[in-house]
C-alpha cells in the first residue's frame, strides 16, 4: 500500500503542477510588485524612509500608484520585481508544510472512518498556520529586505548574499524577527479558515 500510495501522490502532483503552472506564473507576476509596494510604503515612515532633501521629513510616496511609479521611474521595471526569488522560495516549501501538518493532524486526531469534528478543525488549522510561519517568516524577513534593497543604503547582489550580509551584521536570530507576532495571528486566523472552508465544502458538496 505505501508504495502505491507514493505513486498516486507523486502522479496526482504531477498533475497539479502542470495544471497550476501558468497560474503560479501569472500569480509571481501579479503578487511581485503588488508585495513590493505594500512593503515600501509599511516601511516609508521609518526614518531611513524618508527623504533628506533639504531636511524634509514625512512619507516618501504618496500612496500605492505613486509608489509604483515612483519604483518604476527611479529602479526600471525590473525594480517593480524585487524580491520575487524569495517570493517563491518562501511560499513553495510553506504551502506544503500548511498543507501537509493540516491534513496530519486532523487524520492523527480523528478515529477512523469518521470526519474530523469542529475542535479537531480549529486545532489542525491553527496549528497549520503557525508551522508554515515558523518555516516562512526566515524567507519573509530576506524578501522584505531584498524589496526594501538600497532604501537603507544597503545593497544586496541576490538571495544568498542578502542572506549572508544579514548574518554577519546582526547574527543569525535576525532571521526570527518578526516571528512571535506572525504567529500570534497564524493561529486564530487559519483555524477560522480552515473551520469556514470545511463547513463550505460540506454545503455545497
Amino acid at each position: 500500500m505505501p508504495v502505491e500510495e507514493f505513486v498516486a501522490g507523486w502522479i496526482s502532483g504531477a498533475v497539479g503542477l502542470a495544471l497550476g503552472h501558468p497560474v503560479d506564473t501569472v500569480k509571481a507576476v501579479v503578487l511581485a510588485p503588488v508585495d513590493l509596494i505594500k512593503v515600501r510604503l509599511q516601511n516609508q515612515l521609518h526614518p531611513y524612509g524618508l527623504r533628506s532633501l533639504a531636511g524634509a521629513s514625512g512619507a516618501q510616496y504618496r500612496g500605492p500608484v505613486h509608489c509604483s511609479v515612483s519604483i518604476f521611474r527611479e529602479e526600471g521595471v525590473m525594480g517593480l520585481f524585487r524580491g520575487t526569488r524569495a517570493l517563491v522560495l518562501r511560499d513553495t516549501p510553506t504551502l506544503a508544510i500548511y498543507f501537509l501538518t493540516y491534513t496530519s493532524l486532523c487524520q492523527a486526531m480523528t478515529a477512523q472512518e469518521r470526519e474530523p469534528g469542529p475542535v479537531t478543525v480549529l486545532v489542525a488549522g491553527g496549528c497549520a498556520g503557525t508551522a508554515s510561519w515558523v518555516l516562512a517568516t526566515p524567507l519573509d524577513v530576506i524578501k522584505a529586505r531584498l524589496q526594501m534593497d538600497g532604501v537603507k543604503g544597503v545593497s544586496y547582489c541576490g538571495v544568498w548574499d542578502c542572506i549572508r550580509i544579514s548574518v554577519r551584521r546582526e547574527g543569525p536570530q535576525v532571521f526570527l524577527k518578526g516571528l512571535t507576532l506572525n504567529i500570534i495571528r497564524a493561529f486564530p486566523v487559519n483555524a477560522v479558515t480552515f473551520l469556514s472552508y470545511e463547513n463550505i465544502l460540506k454545503l455545497i458538496c
